[in-house]
């Protein structure tokens, strides 16, 4: 395990032809000459073109570095991508500490990277995955969960974890689509800065006091099992209990990332579609039930507050936007949909293989992500729901309704569920082994 405190780099953006901003406080570039002000980069056949406002500058290098020359210098950079293809996708100047890496690949653009110490890098992630104003147990809770979560990935890094099966061509009538998505893909950087693996928008959120001393409250605090920092995975609202590691990963089991109820009685685990049912139909009152709109603004970003059905939820569509939708999303051709059917479930209820059967062919599709990914614009808010079609002719409904629980995958911590245990009292820690049962906590650094 790790003794002292990591450097990461961050992917901000990926892919873009053009990175503009502004230097807030001074910089310097590769050469050693100060920058400061509004500046636009390129690529161009004979390297790189760095335009300031006073100044245009060249190099030849296949990346580069500007870093800061004042412990309180910033880098401003314009139309940052948010919420990668989820239903809040939107750009956004935002502005970042640290260094300013510049790396470009053939044919896929320029990437800018934040190189940042590991608690730097917390006290934002804290405040843009939660408001600043969230309360304090929670904010340390996050910062343990998310600097776990962080150290273990770079971790992981060093002896990769199965990769999820290749998908082939779809050939037979009726095929089985298995998929997941790892957070060790990023071949130019440790982690990315958007919802793929933690939020960080630097300093464009505001960073509290609050923020801050949860940081150097909990610096170098880690969960560990087994003496091995814990894969500590998080997400929005788990719907009354939370879901098991193999449900939307790899087919192993992690023992501190089983299905828990989010309340404070143990509920069974759902079993049957009769189960499912009923759960949705008498939800229970669990920490993440909670539609105060006072907690909500205490916790989630602005844009998070969009949503506000994430306990339960419904959704509908008609035959041919449903059929149009899963061809865009699959690239398969079902015909017009005959039925949706879950055929495996999670403890939570999370659906981890769907059939889907069409005039021309059928095919199941798992695991939860991938379920989501096919059946909604962005995202779906959970794969935990039940599927009722309306009749129409020849055995092709009109309609299906989806009617769910919860918000994201539902495995590890419930942030909606930990700020209402925050409010209710409960210490940081509480928080965190309620999520993470079996885990213990440790200081490494």
């Amino acid at each position: 395990m790790i003794s002292r405190e990591p450097l990461l780099h961050v992917g901000i953006v990926e892919g873009y032809q053009t990175v503009s901003g502004r230097f807030e406080g001074p910089y310097k570039d590769p050469d050693g000459n100060t920058l400061s002000g509004k500046f636009r980069c390129i690529r161009d056949a004979h390297g790189w073109v760095l335009e300031l406002e006073s100044a245009s500058r060249r190099f030849a290098t296949p990346e580069i570095e500007c870093t800061p020359l004042d412990a309180n210098a910033s880098i401003r950079l314009e139309d940052v991508t948010i919420g990668v293809s989820f239903h809040w996708e939107r750009k956004e100047s935002q502005t970042f500490k640290g260094a300013l890496r510049l790396l470009h690949r053939a044919g896929k653009g320029i990437t800018a990277v934040n190189i940042v110490p590991l608690e730097e890098y917390l006290k934002s992630v804290i405040s843009s995955e939660m408001s600043a104003t969230a309360p304090a147990k929670l904010l340390r809770a996050h910062a343990i969960t998310s600097r776990s979560w962080l150290v273990a990935m770079l971790e992981r890094s060093r002896h990769p974890a199965p990769q999820p099966p290749t998908r082939g061509p779809v050939s037979s009538e009726t095929a089985e689509i298995v998929t997941w998505y790892t957070r060790e893909d990023h071949e130019d950087f440790d982690v990315c800065a958007d919802d793929h693996c933690q939020r960080y928008q630097g300093t464009t959120r505001i960073i509290s006091r609050a923020a801050d001393e949860a940081i150097q409250a909990t610096r170098g605090r880690f969960l560990v099992y087994n003496n091995d920092i814990c894969d500590a995975r998080f997400y929005k609202a788990c719907g009354g209990r939370t879901e098991e590691f193999r449900s939307a990963w790899e087919d192993i089991d992690v023992p501190y990332l089983h299905s828990i109820s989010d309340t404070p009685a143990a509920l069974p685990p759902i079993l049957t579609e009769a189960d499912m049912q009923r759960w949705l139909d008498a939800p229970p009152d669990a920490y993440c039930n909670t539609s105060d709109a006072g907690i909500l603004r205490q916790i989630l970003p602005s844009f998070d507050q969009e949503t506000t059905d994430f306990f339960r939820w419904s959704v509908t569509y008609t035959n041919d936007e449903l059929t149009m939708l899963i061809r865009k999303k699959s690239g398969i051709d079902f015909g017009a949909l005959r039925e949706l059917v879950p055929l495996r479930r999670g403890p939570s209820g999370r659906i981890t293989a769907l059939r889907i059967a069409g005039e021309k062919r059928t095919v199941t599709v798992g695991k939860e992500l991938e379920i989501r990914r096919w059946l909604s614009p962005s995202h779906l808010y959970s794969s935990a729901f039940v599927v009722t079609p309306e009749p129409g002719e020849g055995g092709i409904p009109r309609r299906f309704t989806l009617r769910g629980a919860g918000w994201g995958h539902g495995v590890g911590l419930c942030q909606i569920g930990a700020a209402v245990m925050a409010t209710k009292g409960k210490t940081a820690e509480e928080i965190v082994l309620h999520y993470f049962p079996g885990a213990a906590l440790r200081t490494l650094y």
